[in-house]
């Protein structure tokens, strides 16, 4: 399998809403989210599950992968714009070391439709 960098995303971070209390919440406030691009990246298809119970939905999966020797600052909770949806990340992104030097990152990405 060849894998080619040729790709861009968009990160979303957005932060904690506050509450009236001065407390941060567990909600986050999509309207002032941070929106950060990243290139050279490469964006595969997962899996994919279908739900058929009350309501149908189906949820994809992607992989996002960095080149050699590239980091992205990706957390759990972030949302990514890549291949014309909006995805969330599944999870704590795994960032791959050999030698002692990092060498790709990896994430899970996940869409819901329906």
């Amino acid at each position: 399998m060849s894998v080619q960098y040729t790709q861009s995303v968009v990160v979303l971070r957005a932060p904690f809403v506050t509450d009236r209390y001065g407390n941060e919440t567990t909600v986050r406030d999509w309207t002032r989210a941070t929106r950060t691009t990243v290139r050279r990246v490469c964006v595969q298809p997962d899996n994919s599950t279908e739900d058929t119970g009350d309501r149908t939905a189906v949820v994809t999966g992607w992989r996002l992968i960095t080149r050699r020797g590239t980091d992205v600052d990706l957390e759990p909770g972030d949302r990514v714009i890549a291949v014309g949806r909006l995805l969330d990340v599944d999870g704590d992104p795994a960032r791959y070391v050999l030698a002692g030097l990092h060498h790709h990152t990896e994430a899970r990405l996940k869409g819901v439709h329906g």
